[in-house]
């Protein structure tokens, strides 16, 4: 069997190509035909003309008129703000307005799609409106800097004079709108110009405020250089000054600490040295020494014991003793007077420190009074010099825009040209379009045809058909008689016995072939050949079947089961005369025996006949007496092979599918259809019936199909064979 496809093969494609190509030269013709018509009556009757013109479309920034350099423009943003001007071409105002110029109105497309009064006078544009959206073009160039305006009707002169006046309608008013614009924006600045004059004069106002309510006239600094105010400089000399003063408090305060000390404490070297100094203890000293020097002169006179050396020494501690009150009477004093004086700078520099800080709280008021004078100032300040650069800001913008007002290109839009008369008329006239068009259109109608004819066809034609929409196996494909050469004298029931050596016959040999190799042999002895309609050659295939297993030397009983059209009895009767009392319905109502079984005239085959008509043959058919016949005559013959009723018209075959070991569908391709088909085998398999395969009957050699190939094929090999035989008899004479 060959495996299922769903889809079409490219085989299979050009095979259906090949069968209906008359139709596609056809339609392929008569589409070259219908094209060129087509082209002579559009350009006879409805004749079109399309006239363009380009409006140049500069970028939308507005450029600085006093800066040499343009500014450069997003590309998407140029192309944006060139649909722009497009969709404005195209806006109802726009076209309304075209519609109301003089010269359009005088136009013949006017009067023909304008309605007009009695009186000729316009009473509706509603048509000519309709008409200007569809034809009437705006496109917008992506990478050139123009909006191209097209306009098509029948006459080219009209065409040319209506998209002019589009671009000049459209120019003008831009023009206009622009300019109008930049005259709005020029009033609205003066506007503020004076609005911020005013408040130029209110800071003014206010910084001279300032001055006043504090009286400070110095409060602005210049520009460029570090400035300090006379009142900062004089409470930071302050505040130097309360510094070195409370540094000599605190140190006046460490030495009046340290003097209490020395006052309490033992002379030190410092107030020694100080008494040394004082003019009684310079006298004792030198009293003292010249006393000394004489104890040591009256001791190398007298001796250590003499009156005068022992008066000497009396003076002499004398002197010390005086010398040492007077060194004890001078320390104190001047520890003490050291300390008193320490204590009197103490109070001095206090008194000094109080006068310094009522100074500074002074100077520290003034300071702040200008902190916030001048935090105010540079308020106003600020305020004065924001509107003094935001008037500059203003009559700089007010001077460009005199500028741009008087500028030609302020619009950004500008007419290149007027559109000349088209020459030729629009491609949609053209003969090389519909020619080739017309043929392609006929060529694909005619392809479309001939798929939609194979599709259409439901009927199982080929082996393919088989594969893809039956699941069963196709045990052959049986040709056409009028596709057999050597099989068109013959009766088709007796073909594979009459015409040996044509392709049907050959093709039943490969029905045998492949039931014989579709299962055992012993337990297929029992055939039944059904099929869905009547007339789809169930008879033929089982006769001839039948035929073909005898020509191996093999005993077959065909049985003739269609009790309501029975076959076999003509068939086989110029080779036996048949008792009509004598056939299957007699044997199985018992009334005769299996003399019942006739020769067919044929060596090898015989033949049940149907006999009379029964008024139950599904119930006879399904008696045991039918069981017993097969049995016992598989027995004695190789294959017992039973024609039976169509299987969709009575219940017959469905009797006998059960009865048999072995089930053969056959399939007309010139008339079984795909759901008849399926519906045969449901049938068979829902009795239980063992379906070993189909016969595809009455094939025709399609055009790319394979019995095309096949009987050329088959054709040569029989010439080649009928020579050599010639040759060899003609070889032995």
């Amino acid at each position: 069997m060959l495996p299922a496809a769903t889809e079409l093969t490219p085989k299979e494609v050009l095979g259906i190509l090949r069968r209906h190509i008359l139709l596609m030269i056809i339609l392929t013709v008569f589409g070259f035909g219908a094209g060129g018509g087509t082209w002579f009556l559009l350009r006879k009757y409805l004749p079109r003309y399309t006239a363009q013109t380009l409006i140049e479309v500069l970028p939308p920034v507005e450029t600085d008129p006093m800066d040499i350099v343009a500014a450069q423009v997003n590309k998407d943003i140029h192309y944006q703000h060139r649909l722009s001007m497009a969709n404005l071409i195209k806006q109802q105002s726009a076209l309304q307005e075209l519609l109301r110029d003089d010269d359009v109105r005088g136009t013949d497309w006017f009067k023909r799609y304008a309605k007009f009064d009695e009186a000729g006078n316009v009473i509706s544009i509603t048509r000519a409106f309709k008409y200007l959206k569809r034809h009437l073009g705006a496109y917008a160039h992506r990478d050139a800097e123009f909006v191209e305006v097209s306009m098509t009707c029948r006459a080219a002169e009209e065409a040319a004079l209506i998209v002019n006046e589009m671009g000049q309608l459209f120019v003008t008013s831009h023009g206009s709108t622009k300019r109008a614009e930049l005259s709005e924006r020029l009033r609205k600045l003066q506007e503020r110009q004076d609005r911020v004059q005013a408040d130029l004069n209110g800071s003014e106002q206010a910084l001279e405020d300032v001055r006043k309510a504090y009286d400070i006239y110095d409060l602005e600094r210049p520009a460029g250089r570090y400035w300090r105010h006379t009142f900062e400089i004089k409470l930071d000399d302050l505040e130097l000054q309360q510094n070195a003063l409370l540094l000599a408090i605190k140190q006046t305060e460490a030495d009046i600490v340290n003097l209490k000390e020395l006052a309490e404490g033992p002379v030190t070297v410092q107030i020694e040295r100080a008494v040394e100094g004082d003019p009684v203890m310079v006298m004792l000293a030198e009293q003292l020494a010249f006393q000394e020097a004489q104890l040591a002169g009256s001791l190398t006179k007298f001796g250590e014991n003499h009156r005068v050396v022992r008066q000497t020494r009396q003076l002499i501690d004398e002197i010390k003793e005086k010398r040492k009150r007077r060194q004890e009477v001078i320390a104190e004093q001047t520890r003490q007077g050291s300390l008193e004086n320490a204590k009197d700078n103490l109070v001095v520099l206090k008194q000094r420190l109080v006068e310094l800080q009522s100074l500074r709280e002074e100077a520290a008021a003034k300071k702040k009074d200008l902190d916030m004078a001048r935090v105010r100032y540079e308020q106003e300040l600020k305020k004065r010099d924001e509107r003094i650069q935001m008037l500059d800001a203003i009559k700089t913008q007010m001077e460009k825009y005199r500028i741009m007002l008087n500028d030609p290109e302020t619009p950004k839009v500008q007419l290149v040209g007027l559109a000349p008369p088209p020459l030729e008329m629009v491609t949609s006239r053209q003969w090389w379009l519909w020619f080739p068009s017309g043929t392609m259109l006929g060529l694909l109608l005619g392809i479309g045809l001939a798929f939609l004819t194979e599709m259409a066809n439901d009927l199982v034609r080929t082996p393919r058909d088989v594969a893809r929409f039956l699941d069963v196996p196709l045990l052959c494909a049986i040709p056409d008689a009028s596709e057999d050469d050597l099989g068109r004298d013959v009766d088709l029931p007796l073909t594979a016995h009459q015409a040996p050596y044509s392709i049907t016959s050959e093709c039943y040999r490969q029905l045998r072939a492949n039931f014989e190799l579709s299962g055992s042999a012993k337990s297929y002895k029992a055939v039944l050949v059904t099929s869905g309609d009547a007339g789809d050659g169930k008879t033929s295939v089982a006769v001839n079947l039948a035929v073909t297993f005898v020509a191996k030397n093999q005993k077959v009983l065909l049985v003739d089961a269609n009790f309501r059209r029975p076959s076999l009895q003509t068939i086989f009767a110029g080779t036996y005369a048949a008792d009509s009392n004598f056939g299957l319905s007699s044997l199985l109502m018992g009334r005769c025996g299996y003399e019942a079984i006739r020769p067919s005239g044929i060596e090898g085959l015989d033949v049940i006949d149907s006999g009379p008509m029964p008024s139950n043959p599904a119930e006879l058919l399904a008696s045991g007496q039918m069981k017993k016949l097969v049995k016992e005559q598989r027995k004695i013959y190789d294959y017992v092979i039973i024609d039976s009723p169509p299987l969709l018209l009575v219940s017959d075959a469905k009797v006998l599918a059960k009865v048999v070991d072995a089930t053969i569908l056959v399939l007309n391709a010139a008339a079984t259809r795909r759901g008849a088909a399926q519906r045969a085998i449901y049938e068979l398999r829902v009795v239980g019936a063992n379906v070993v395969g189909c016969v595809l009957l009455a094939v025709r050699a399609m055009k790319g199909g394979y019995f095309h190939k096949q009987f050329k094929s088959y054709r040569r090999y029989q010439k080649k064979l009928a020579y050599s035989v010639q040759k060899t008899a003609h070889s032995v004479q």
